[in-house]
């Protein structure tokens, strides 16, 4: 049997918006993300052709206001919605995938709940959507769907097998937790997507670089491409924060392929990525191959609840849960120490 090569670029397009402050005006920052796309596939066109196009978390929209019943009142909004749709349509035209950035959603499946979503579009639609599940807290107060478990039964980590290998993204914050992208990569994954709005001073420029250091080290430590989106924007458009950009793609070895300059402003940067490639090194590597050397029964401590879940929670109500889980780190680590 003949494998059939996978090899195509990806494009990264960091964005540099004003802030929506009501619904009215998403519709600016979606025009102005839809021109980028045309950028990008122009841009490549004369070499490998772009079949995925990715945006940061905030693209549409970030949640401005303190209180989640602000946010539902004033931009979250269900998906599909006329945003989705607009780049689900240019994705049927030019047979491409198109990771959004991310919209405050609201879903009557779950009433009371704000979800800060990505969606996975193709030239089949609404592929996948994917709900941040370890907010940044203290100050996001939309709901992670580990806040609604266990009666939560959609996928938590979802990952669709497409034309272009198996796609699972995470959005920002939950690429601090490794836990995360194992377990995307543990569900197929071979393509993982960083759809990120990380702020200064832990974004792509030393001394702390936190940004490269981690989508480096998720990359080889997953034997998986990573593609990671970051927020451009300008201090003016999304106070208190400057954020750096610093877009970037990086191979399953870990080596970065290609990197926006670091500061705020927008930037596209593609690079190829080779699933056929990918996929040979993980069926012939035995040496690092951290996938199947995973010894997932020696990890005890997750075996119980650590951060306690809550709905609609507050600025306040959230330090309250950081309380009680630093608490009962202590506790736990005090009752082990004394035996």
């Amino acid at each position: 049997m003949v494998m059939i090569p996978v090899r195509y670029a990806v494009a990264a397009c960091q964005t540099d918006l004003p802030c929506p402050t009501e619904r009215g005006q998403i519709r600016s920052n979606t025009d102005r993300m839809l021109a980028m796309l045309d950028s990008a596939l122009a841009g490549a066109m004369p070499f490998l052709p772009v079949r995925l196009v990715i945006y940061p978390e905030f693209a549409h929209m970030a949640p401005v206001y303190a209180t989640a019943a602000e946010l539902r009142e004033r931009l979250a909004l269900p998906i599909p919605n006329e945003h989705t749709e607009r780049l689900a349509q240019r994705a049927r035209q030019e047979g491409i995938y198109i990771q959004t950035g991310t919209m405050l959603e609201v879903d009557p499946r779950w009433p009371g709940a704000l979800f800060n979503t990505t969606c996975l579009l193709g030239p089949q639609g609404l592929l996948a959507r994917y709900r941040k599940v370890n907010t940044w807290i203290p100050y996001e107060v939309h709901t992670s769907p580990h806040d609604l478990l266990p009666e939560y039964d959609e996928p938590l980590f979802p990952v669709v097998d497409t034309e272009l290998g198996r796609l699972g993204c995470a959005i920002c914050y939950d690429w601090i937790f490794p836990e995360v992208l194992r377990q995307l990569a543990m569900n197929g994954a071979e393509v993982l997507v960083r759809v990120s709005a990380y702020m200064d001073p832990w974004g792509a420029t030393d001394p702390m670089d936190w940004w490269t250091v981690v989508n480096r080290c998720r990359a080889l430590e997953n034997v998986a491409y990573v593609v990671a989106v970051n927020q451009g924007a300008s201090l003016r458009h999304y106070p208190p924060y400057s954020w750096p950009g610093g877009s970037m793609v990086v191979d399953f070895e870990g080596r970065i392929l290609t990197q926006a300059s670091p500061g705020p402003g927008e930037r596209i940067v593609v690079a190829p990525v080779d699933i056929t490639a990918l996929r040979h090194e993980r069926s012939v590597r035995r040496g690092h191959h951290m996938l199947a050397h995973l010894r997932t029964e020696a990890y005890s401590s997750y075996r119980e609840q650590q951060f306690p879940p809550r709905v609609d929670a507050t600025i306040e109500e959230n330090n309250e849960r950081i309380d009680t889980a630093k608490a009962h780190l202590t506790d736990t680590w005090t009752k082990r120490f004394q035996r």
